[in-house]
């Protein structure tokens, strides 16, 4: 079911936020439409800096439309809450009719709602959706995908804490078109990034989500004008790794483990059990 934000509660004001809230957004129509998705804090960050690329005087795009996921239950008291994205959207003063809370991203209303805004490229930062191709179809330019990894290292949902958990002394951030095999599409650039061997994921996600903020916006003038797509590199399959979402059993400590590989589990910050 397609929902719309029509207002939010005083929750809003969550001091998670990535900066202080700018002016209301305005909108032109002489500028190329985007469709940005994601839904934690982290997506936050990029959208915070999608916003204020889009406000200066020589830019070319205006974010059009916000997706996430639906309000959903958290905390001790069990409230319905927005997700972090549209929460910090609305402090932005983005207008709430055109933040989308699909279930799912193929939604036949969802997808008529996206077509009506003909947004030239979607961007996607940890949005948590499988996108169909009946999604993928509708930008001209493509879906864009920020994932925190040196792709094709560590596809998939938990690319943080998998490379924490191996001990890896390098990550980074990959920003990428985005295709139906899980971030198996073409890179079109990445930034690497030294590992603190005192680092936790938490820390490390929202590091590589602010360093794939300014990739992103350094590299949206070649993505808009087609560029991209032609210097955008094929990954290689064989390289590939996997990063599945970490499951429950994960979460115990073994004492009779090697230190080193403890020492990489309490790096991934899970709510450890001993």
């Amino acid at each position: 079911m397609l929902r719309r934000f029509c207002c939010l509660s005083s929750a809003s004001t969550s001091s998670s936020s990535p900066c202080v809230p700018s002016p209301p957004i305005s909108f032109s129509s002489t500028k190329k439409p985007l469709v940005f998705l994601g839904s934690p804090t982290v997506s936050a960050t990029v959208l915070d800096a999608l916003l204020n690329a889009s406000t200066s005087p020589d830019s070319f795009f205006e974010v059009a439309a916000i997706v996430t996921q639906p309000p959903s239950r958290k905390d001790r008291g069990r409230k319905v809450l927005p997700s972090p994205l549209a929460e910090y959207a609305i402090e932005r003063g983005f207008p709430s009719n055109l933040i989308f809370t699909p279930e799912r991203a193929g939604e036949d209303m969802f997808l008529s709602n996206l077509r009506a805004l003909q947004p030239e490229l979607c961007i996607t930062a940890a949005y948590g959706n499988i996108l169909p191709s009946k999604f993928l179809n509708i930008p001209p330019l493509g879906t864009v995908n920020i994932h925190p990894s040196l792709l094709p290292l560590y596809r998939g949902a938990a690319p943080v804490q998998r490379a924490l958990q191996d001990g890896v002394k390098e990550t980074g951030v990959s920003l990428a078109f985005t295709v139906r095999k899980l971030d198996a599409g073409p890179v079109i650039a990445s930034q690497k990034l030294e590992i603190d061997d005192q680092i936790k994921a938490p820390d490390l996600l929202a590091l590589l989500f602010s360093e794939g903020s300014k990739l992103l916006v350094r590299e949206l003038p070649s993505i808009f004008d087609g560029s991209a797509k032609v210097k955008a590199e094929p990954q290689d399959d064989s390289k590939a790794t996997l990063a599945p979402k970490i499951t429950h059993e994960e979460s115990w400590l073994s004492f009779d483990q090697e230190a080193a590989i403890l020492h990489n589990k309490v790096g991934q910050e899970l709510e450890l059990k001993l």
